[in-house]
């Protein structure tokens, strides 16, 4: 069953939010890129309170894909610090809003001092439980899959190598934060209509929406729109259904 908000409406289990349009944000006020994802790590924590009053069990946030290594050296450098600024300043308020972290994403390639302050927050918060943070960080949606699918290979090679047989929950439990369910709604700010290889397998029957704003302009009345919209989706399926 989905839960309810005081206005019936049909709230997600699982929100995936793509944060795009920092850059662009920090360009239209003549700013570095660099303020545009400051102000990023920012709206970070107001959307994280907000998914927790809203009763969203969990949420899992796009923050530096596979591909953004390509990025300029001076950008990567400066988008690792605010990650690891973030688990570092951020414990109090996650602790707080009762918010337990997890890294979603490849560890190989991060920088040891954002992997100590991650893993740092993940075991203090550990036992919260209002809601589920998961930082997409060095995170591909394929890379994600081909890394369960070589995972599965290498724990079967010596248990039945022959008449093994390969299904979607073999497949989903390999996958990162494997006890993380599916993905119900993705919210990609800035405008693009694309998935950019988040969350592949996850938000297979997810609905998507995607706005115009900008993620540092992202506020709790857009989020509250973007379910309304899931609201609208589920309905009208049921509905037909």
């Amino acid at each position: 069953m989905e839960h309810h908000q005081s206005e019936k409406v049909l709230t997600p289990h699982h929100v995936g939010i793509i944060m795009d349009g920092n850059g662009r944000w920090a360009q239209a006020r003549g700013l570095p890129r660099s303020a545009g994802h400051q102000a990023g790590m920012q709206k970070v924590r107001q959307i994280v309170e907000a998914c927790a009053n809203l009763d969203i069990e969990v949420l899992t946030l796009y923050a530096f894909s596979t591909e953004n290594w390509c990025r300029p050296v001076e950008e990567v450098n400066y988008l690792m610090l605010l990650a690891e600024e973030y688990a570092d300043h951020e414990l109090p308020e996650l602790q707080r809003n009762g918010v337990r972290l997890q890294l979603m994403g490849k560890r190989e390639g991060l920088p040891a001092p954002v992997l100590k302050a991650l893993d740092q927050a993940i075991v203090q918060t550990r036992d919260n439980s209002r809601l589920v943070l998961n930082l997409a960080l060095n995170y591909g949606g394929r890379t994600e899959i081909v890394d369960a699918i070589k995972a599965i290979l290498m724990a079967r090679e010596q248990d039945a190598p022959e008449g093994f047989s390969l299904d979607e929950s073999i497949i989903a439990s390999y996958l990162y934060c494997p006890d993380c369910p599916d993905v119900d709604l993705v919210i990609r700010t800035g405008g693009e209509w694309r998935m950019s290889n988040f969350m592949l397998w996850r938000s297979a029957n997810a609905v998507f929406w995607s706005t115009p704003v900008l993620w540092p302009d992202f506020q709790r009345e857009h989020l509250q729109e973007a379910i309304k919209i899931y609201d609208k989706q589920i309905s009208e399926q049921y509905a037909d259904s």
